[in-house]
């Protein structure tokens, strides 16, 4: 069957998809693993598939928020993948988990306008507990901070004359805010497949980003390194 967004047939994908906002960065997932394939490169979703220690692996970028990305899970879904990590970036909502550290996202705050249109507000965004355990093992193997926790997804990333929910999130206990894990996860409960998502912190959310943001510093660098390592050891864990 080809998938018509991500121009690729459902038979060349594995049970097993890292996906990632990027598509430089899901070429640089691909090229940790063994007997690598690109498989097509349509808009913002570019797909590989390769191994890591005999455990096929399907690798696609799915771009900036939660619309696009959606589009991609369901499509990979319907191809026939079962477990999908995300890898990306965040901001930090404290000095205590300062950029360059890992974040595994355990559950997501709902604060992107895709998912209220498919689900009821109270209907929670939570990881699969087996993902999100092997993700923390694998990250925890890693040099460097592992958190595990509540991550905040938000659509608006530059600031305008609206305030952000930054400072009541981060007084409830939220590590992070990113951009699309939300979508992940309440489509993965709608489809019955497992999701789960690490991100490497690059900075501050609560910082004016159109000043200060940086994601391109060698602690970040290491980072982003990290979490690729651990996403693809966690689904070899997964697969055991």
């Amino acid at each position: 069957m080809k998938l018509s967004i991500l121009q690729v047939n459902s038979e060349d994908l594995s049970p097993y998809a890292i996906v990632c906002g990027d598509p430089f960065r899901a070429e640089a997932i691909a090229s940790k693993l063994d007997n690598v394939r690109e498989l097509a490169f349509s808009r913002e979703y570019r797909t590989f598939v390769g191994e890591s220690r005999g455990v096929a692996i399907t690798v696609v970028s799915h771009g900036v928020g939660s619309p696009g990305a959606a589009v991609c899970f369901e499509e990979l879904i319907k191809g026939g993948v079962k477990t999908l990590i995300r890898v990306g970036t965040a901001g930090s909502y404290s000095a205590e988990v300062p950029p360059g550290s890992l974040v595994v996202s355990t559950a997501a705050v709902r604060e992107e306008g895709l998912t209220r249109q498919l689900v009821p507000l109270g209907f929670p965004a939570v990881a699969d507990s087996d993902v999100v355990r092997a993700l923390f093992e694998a990250a925890s193997e890693t040099e460097g901070l592992v958190k595990k926790g509540i991550t905040v997804t938000l659509d608006a990333f530059f600031q305008g004359v609206e305030e952000f929910p930054h400072n009541k999130y981060k007084r409830a206990g939220a590590l992070a805010v990113e951009m699309e894990i939300s979508a992940l996860y309440v489509i993965a409960s709608l489809r019955g497949v497992r999701a789960g998502a690490i991100v490497a912190l690059d900075g501050y959310a609560d910082a004016d980003l159109r000043e200060v943001y940086d994601p391109h510093t060698d602690v970040v660098s290491g980072a982003v390194e990290r979490e690729i390592e651990a996403a693809i050891r966690a689904i070899v864990k997964l697969n055991q």
